[in-house]
């Protein structure tokens, strides 16, 4: 059984979110278990595109996605689990792979989008979290 279950969710795909909840609540059936649930808020990438946003704007959409994951916790996930949310800024799979580190998993369950010939050219997040993530990963498919 898992003890540290990391589950990054993707507020933009409610369906997805919920097919990976199901299962996430699956997997904490110890009474011991600690479930993590990150969002990550995608960073400008480079320092130039930051100009073209409003002032504050960063701080502003962190906020704002850890509100709705406040309240996404609240609504879906039974009290009775032990939950710390989490959200993070910058590139997804890289913030993955930082909580994956801080919190010590030994599972990630997180969705995956069906794969496109872009993402076999570009690797999806769900892949490289796989590659790198050094313990157990739960890909959901929709």
């Amino acid at each position: 059984m898992f003890k540290n279950i990391l589950l990054p969710i993707d507020l933009e795909d409610g369906a997805l979110s919920r097919q990976v909840l199901d299962v996430t609540l699956d997997q904490c059936r110890d009474p011991d278990a600690r479930l993590y649930v990150l969002t990550v808020v995608p960073g400008f990438g480079m320092s130039i595109v930051s100009q073209y946003f409003p002032e504050n704007y960063e701080e502003e959409s962190i906020a704002t996605a850890a509100a709705r994951l406040e309240k996404f916790v609240a609504d879906n996930i039974p009290s009775k689990i032990k939950t710390k949310v989490m959200v993070a800024n910058g590139s997804i799979y890289e913030e993955i792979l930082k909580a994956v580190k801080q919190t010590g998993c030994d599972l990630v369950v997180m969705g995956a989008h069906r794969p496109g010939l872009e993402e076999f050219l570009l690797g999806p997040n769900a892949a490289k979290v796989v590659r790198h993530a050094g313990c157990s990963v739960f890909v959901v498919r929709p």
